[in-house]
């Protein structure tokens, strides 16, 4: 009987080490590869477009070109693929991210982990490694990126637009549901920027995915503070409320705060002031990290004037970020934290980082 549950117990071990090394260490990197071409592309595109400097927005091109590249290069590094393997990635993502079309990120993350582990299967194991590590690694994920990737773009899109479809259609309902759980995954060791670059998750869902995650920065930032200081303030507010992880999980409940924030921002951006994402998709789960959910958000509404839909940024719409962003997620998580301390389940103390 022992001899079993001892083996059972290897047997989920493996299952978690398997499941964080791909939904966790894979896709995290793989927003960090999205984040140095895609993301910074789009925003130097954007200062070129502005400042009405060509060289910039060529620049910012030619980062956008390389994000199916820098994702499956992030992936590999990741999974600690042999140098072979990790440089044969380059053509594995691109391939992915063009044939997967619109779902291309997932294929990468897909593709990538498929051929970087069959590289390593060969890496070093022949005296020509030379040839047979990258002919395995390419080969492999290139076929199977003609076969499948297609297929796997198709489904992530199709689940994507029916997020966008269902907010469209129940605002109020909606606004909630993707406003809280894209909140939660970024303050989750798992990619909330990742999952909104997979789903292609703009317009007004992807407004709603910013207000989630900028109520758990901003929200821990600002109950943080007596904790933190100005250090701790900055460190959650633009860069990651991740840092708080190792509280929650001391103590769940201060997590509360910033979560009901997120269900009442939620709504408000989507029912109230149209708040729509129609930047790149990766920005919707961002939120005030260097104010990238922000930033894109801004180039959604230049990206809408080009194309006709919309005549002029209007002081509601300065307004409603600002609140929907900033204001309204320190207030709320504020208020919310006030009843949590006076109820005793939040103690001084529980927020306190070490940085």
């Amino acid at each position: 009987m022992e001899v079993t549950t001892e083996k059972t117990q290897k047997k989920e071990s493996k299952i978690k080490k398997y499941l964080h090394r791909y939904f966790i260490d894979a896709m995290s990197a793989m927003a960090q590869g999205l984040f140095a071409s895609l993301l910074i592309g789009t925003i130097i595109s954007t200062l070129g477009t502005q400042l009405n400097i060509p060289l910039l927005d060529e620049i910012g091109g030619y980062a956008k070109a390389a994000a199916g590249p820098a994702m499956a290069v992030a992936i590999g590094y990741a999974l600690q693929a042999p140098p072979l393997v990790l440089f044969s990635l380059v053509a594995v993502g691109g391939a992915a991210n063009t044939l997967g079309g619109a779902g291309g990120p997932l294929a990468v993350l897909v593709l990538a982990i498929v051929a970087a582990e069959l590289g390593r299967l060969v890496s070093r194991k022949t005296k020509i490694d030379i040839l047979v590590t990258p002919l395995v690694t390419i080969l492999s994920g290139c076929l199977l990126a003609y076969l499948i990737a297609p297929y796997i773009g198709a489904a992530a899109s199709s689940f994507g637009n029916l997020i966008m479809w269902a907010t469209e259609l129940q605002p109020l309902l909606m606004g909630i549901i993707v406003s809280v759980t894209v909140g939660i995954a970024l303050t989750l060791p798992i990619s909330s920027a990742a999952i909104c670059q997979v789903l292609g998750l703009t317009g007004l869902a992807g407004g709603a995915a910013v207000a989630g995650c900028c109520a758990q920065m901003i929200g821990f930032a600002v109950i943080s503070f007596r904790e933190n200081g100005w250090g701790g303030f900055f460190a959650q507010g633009i860069g990651t409320s991740m840092l708080q992880v190792p509280n929650i999980i001391k103590n769940p409940r201060i997590w509360i705060a910033p979560t009901l924030a997120s269900a009442i921002t939620g709504p408000l951006a989507t029912c109230l002031f149209g708040m729509q994402m129609n930047g790149a998709p990766i920005s919707s789960g961002m939120g005030t990290c260097g104010l990238v959910g922000q930033i894109g958000v801004y180039t959604g509404w230049l990206a809408d004037i080009d194309a006709g839909l919309k005549t002029a940024i209007t002081a509601t719409d300065w307004i409603g970020l600002l609140l929907i962003c900033f204001v309204l997620p320190a207030l709320l998580s504020l208020a919310f934290d006030l009843v949590l301390r006076k109820i005793n389940w939040v103690k001084p103390g529980d927020m306190k980082l070490d940085i």
